[in-house]
């Protein structure tokens, strides 16, 4: 995430998520001239990498707990699509 600028960087996923949606309604309802929606737009993609992102990392951190037949347990990664 080293491309984003410092202040998207810095957002939290529902923070950057909310400010997405915020664009993004901005985008439909044609608010705004040509150069400001064209860098609402390439903000909006930053964001929406940002959130992928984010939301890789956390699923990267969920595991689950998985119980041998022989009573042994593991942690394996969750299997999340």
């Amino acid at each position: 995430m080293a491309d984003l600028p410092p202040d998207i960087a810095a957002l939290g996923f529902e923070d950057a998520l909310a400010e997405l949606d915020r664009i993004v309604r901005q985008l439909e309802e044609g608010r705004g001239k040509l150069d400001e929606s064209i860098a609402a737009y390439e903000r909006g993609a930053q964001l929406k990498r940002h959130c992928a992102a984010k939301l890789e990392e956390a699923r990267a951190k969920v595991d689950r707990i998985v119980l041998g037949s022989d009573g042994t347990v593991s942690v394996a990664s969750a299997d999340i699509a």
